[in-house]
């Protein structure tokens, strides 16, 4: 092969080659992170990014108005405006979560953590992972993480919770009164600690809990999202949230039948 078909054969690979071309936010007091996501996307999909920062507000002002754009980053690739961080997503095949679209991310995230923080308890206690406190630990972790998620933001949570919650449809405080409820009875079961109080908490929010969610969804067919993981969630309230009530009834009762038998 000549020198003058490998340098040609070298043109066509760099014309052949992917890019795109991004405009970023990227100033002294503030550089736009859904910009640095966009090009650190592009990067991973192979593309050479030829990014252009606009570094002050009146270039930023300027750029939207001549390309008739709310918002930066703004992405384009072969000529074509592609779009800001969840568009170049979507062009690439991604999911992207909108508004109102639904997501058990938040409770696996929750109890998957949770069942990981159990067998670190029980390595750390018993110095094995072969004990039924695993199960106990589990529960009792995943109420007091899913008690976090819910103070959160009591205001939020409250207002999701009074659309299927039957008691605290009656009594507007119980709904301020459950978060608490649920993460003292967590922390207690972790603990072994006051089960006279812990037990029957835990059954009682959990009955409730179970009965309203049953309600809602299986009698009444509502579509309505799980207040579980606090007033800004977006999964749906069914089988997850009658999980969450029934493992509290069933730790109430294993525990209080514990404390009993103690006696």
């Amino acid at each position: 092969m000549t020198a003058v078909e490998e340098n040609g054969n070298a043109a066509n690979i760099a014309t052949d080659a992917k890019r795109a071309t991004l405009y970023r936010m990227v100033m002294p007091e503030h550089v736009c992170p859904y910009g640095l996501k966009v090009k650190a996307l592009l990067e991973r999909k192979g593309y050479e990014v030829e990014d252009h920062w606009l570094e002050t507000r009146e270039e930023t002002d300027a750029f939207q108005k001549k390309h008739d754009v709310e918002t930066t980053p703004q992405t384009f690739i072969d000529g074509k405006r592609i779009g800001g961080y969840d568009e170049v997503r979507e062009f690439f095949g991604q999911d992207v979560l909108k508004e109102g679209d639904t997501t058990y991310q938040p409770v696996i995230a929750i109890f998957s953590v949770a069942f990981l923080m159990a067998l670190a308890f029980a390595w750390a206690a018993t110095g094995s992972f072969a004990t039924f406190r695993v199960i106990e630990w589990f529960i009792a972790i995943s109420m007091t993480l899913l008690g976090i998620q819910k103070l959160q933001d009591i205001e939020g949570f409250s207002t999701m919770f009074l659309n299927y919650d039957l008691l605290a449809r009656r009594k507007v405080e119980y709904a301020y009164v459950y978060p608490f409820a649920e993460t003292i009875a967590g922390v207690l079961m972790i603990a072994g600690a006051l089960t006279w109080l812990s037990a029957p908490l835990a059954l009682f929010v959990g009955t409730v809990g179970a009965v309203s969610v049953f309600k809602a969804v299986y009698v009444d067919k509502r579509e309505l999202k799980c207040a579980c993981v606090g007033g800004s969630s977006s999964v749906p309230l069914g089988f997850i949230s009658l999980t969450e009530n029934l493992m509290m009834v069933a730790m109430g009762l294993w525990m209080g039948g514990r404390w009993l038998a103690g006696l």
